[in-house]
């Protein structure tokens, strides 16, 4: 196999590993918090803690599930970690937006199968018993063990096709000339140093512009897999099938996702397009999203009981209009989250493990503020604190990108 499919092949197993995992954990975040109302009373080590995490709902206990919730977060951390860098060292500057596509639609796919398993399961149904949910997450955790044995199938790339030094002019000298560490250092030196290593790239005014983009992707993260979910169920309006939709929604955000990773790839391939106007469209989308949901569900529907809420909006609820949302969550999140990884990997290619670690900690930080204040805030709040920061976030993207584009003209003209 030549270099080029070697690498490929590499983005492909990892699309795939994520999308069998995720299959798993993304369907058991998309209905977690209505599971918990129904209650009566190698570098991808992480992998192994989110089958742990799916298995606690079989038989749940409020030990167990805050215990696990911690080792999650631990754990994710490691993982997407390590994609981003995986996904870096198996692409050069050329490549590197096709291949965030190609993982990103891969990975979506997961949204499709999970959900569909989930809208069969419970359709029709009103109230979680134990049995459905006993059966709903020992599936799911023996399709999440399936997930972590297709990583041991990535291979190290050749040497060779590691990303190119033409973006090392773009950084400071001293963020982008500590790419490796030596190999003769002990793990602990090799944590101690990427900790560094991630505090003064996080000081950098690129990724603190970033930030802000990132911090907005946590929030939209948490609202589509968690909290609209949760508002289509409380919907009693939408009949004895609205728990149904939790799973029929889940799988429209996954064609969106997958539609916007696999168009956005084959447009990067062409050259067709920069990566402000994707950033641009998403931010588009998801207001739009914002403002049928806005008029169509409820104010209290994430705050309300199990019983659900009997409240109406601005208009009679819809579940075209609901499903349509749930579509454009899908398509706006694929803009920005291949956009969010393609740029971060272009910037910093020599540093992309504690580049992608500064990423997944600040968006898995405002996640976790979003899951928080999404059991107090009522709807109209929690789309407004999004279009607040999705607004701020887009236009920081906007500036780091010029930025990079104006680099890059700089060193054009300066090799002339």
């Amino acid at each position: 196999m030549s270099p080029e499919g070697k690498t490929l092949l590499n983005i492909i197993i990892l699309g795939l590993g994520f999308m069998v995992i995720f299959t798993a954990f993304g369907t058991c975040g998309n209905i977690e918090q209505t599971v918990i109302k129904s209650f009566n009373s190698t570098e991808f080590h992480g992998s192994g803690y989110t089958s742990a995490y799916i298995a606690v709902f079989i038989h749940p206990y409020t030990s167990s599930f805050y215990t696990l919730s911690v080792l999650l977060g631990i754990a994710a951390a490691v993982l997407w970690t390590a994609q981003g860098n995986l996904l870096t060292i198996n692409s050069k500057d050329s490549t590197i937006g096709r291949n965030s596509g190609i993982f990103w639609a891969l990975m979506q796919f997961s949204l499709f199968f999970g959900n569909l398993y989930i809208y069969l399961a419970w359709h029709g149904k009103s109230h979680i018993t134990d049995k459905d949910r006993q059966t709903v997450f020992i599936t799911l955790t023996v399709i999440s063990l399936v997930g972590n044995f297709l990583f041991f199938l990535i291979q190290r790339p050749d040497p060779e096709l590691e990303p190119s030094d033409d973006s090392e002019s773009l950084l400071p000298a001293d963020i982008s000339d500590s790419g490796s560490v030596v190999a003769s250092q002990s793990l602990g030196s090799q944590a101690w140093n990427a900790f560094k290593k991630s505090i003064e790239l996080a000081m950098t005014k690129e990724m603190l512009l970033l930030s802000i983009a990132f911090a907005y992707s946590g929030l939209e993260l948490t609202f589509y897999s968690g909290v609209y979910g949760t508002c289509l169920g409380a919907m009693t309006q939408f009949g004895e099938n609205a728990k149904g939709l939790i799973g029929l929604s889940g799988i429209l955000i996954g064609v969106g996702e997958i539609l916007g990773g696999g168009v956005f790839g084959i447009l990067d391939k062409c050259h067709c397009i920069g990566r402000n106007p994707v950033v641009f469209l998403g931010l588009v989308t998801h207001f739009v999203a914002f403002y049928l949901i806005f008029l169509n569900i409820a104010s209290d529907a994430p705050v309300a009981p199990e019983e659900g809420t009997h409240m109406q909006a601005y208009i009679q609820p819809s579940v075209h209009v609901a499903l349509i949302c749930s579509f454009l969550l899908g398509l706006g999140d694929s803009c920005y989250n291949t956009q969010l990884i393609s740029i971060v990997g272009f910037l910093f290619p020599q540093d992309s493990a504690p580049a992608f670690a500064v990423f997944k900690f600040v968006q898995s930080i405002t996640a976790a503020v979003a899951f928080f204040y999404s059991n107090y805030l009522l709807l109209q709040w929690q789309l407004l604190i999004m279009v607040l920061v999705g607004f701020l976030g887009t236009v920081s993207f906007f500036v780091v990108e010029w930025t990079v584009i104006h680099s890059r003209r700089d060193s054009d003209y300066d090799s002339i």
